[in-house]
């Protein structure tokens, strides 16, 4: 019997990138917890410049988030090296799918004049958005350096990093977006 194993022996992946998640998630917290404490003293400025955000194309983004996710779900189970690779590569071009979208979003902000310093809201919308788009560009580089060294071990981690990056999304979309 091995008596050396412990809790943590049986995560996916790596326990540093564990740690640099739950790291990650607290971060994100606290800006989310910013924000909605600031949105209550002024829900009718935030619901305005909110109003002016582009819904449809925040819900594909969701869409194109989901599916990159369940693709590198895929890849952790795939039976074959070049396999692994596909749906890793698949999941990291939607990745830059995703952020050719906020970033025809941003250009269409600052066209109309809207900046990091329009409002509060647009304060926390750049600050959140921004921060989950640096995450998103380096899961598409942990996901390329994953499909490379491509050891289950690595896949699992780099995956595990991927769905931070979905989760925060799905948690970020109806608050910035669809909250009324």
């Amino acid at each position: 019997m091995d008596d050396t194993r412990n809790a943590f022996d049986d995560l996916p992946g790596d326990l540093m990138m564990w740690i640099l998640i739950v790291s990650e998630l607290l971060v994100f917290g606290a800006g989310l917890i910013a924000y909605l404490s600031v949105r209550v003293t002024d829900p009718a400025g935030f619901a305005e410049a909110q109003a002016s955000l582009h819904r449809a194309e925040a819900g594909m983004n969701t869409l194109v988030l989901v599916t990159s996710g369940w693709l590198a779900a895929l890849a952790t189970r795939a039976g074959t090296l070049a396999l692994t690779r596909l749906y890793l590569g698949a999941a990291a071009a939607l990745g830059v799918v995703f952020l050719f979208v906020k970033g025809m979003e941003y250009a269409d902000k600052a066209a109309h004049g809207v900046t990091f310093e329009t409002d509060p809201f647009f304060t926390f919308y750049y600050l959140l958005t921004g921060f989950h788009a640096a995450h998103v560009l380096a899961g598409i580089v942990i996901l390329g350096l994953v499909a490379i060294q491509c050891q289950r071990r690595t896949v699992e981690a780099g995956t595990a990093f991927w769905h931070m990056v979905d989760l925060v999304w799905v948690i970020l979309f109806p608050i910035l977006y669809l909250l009324g």
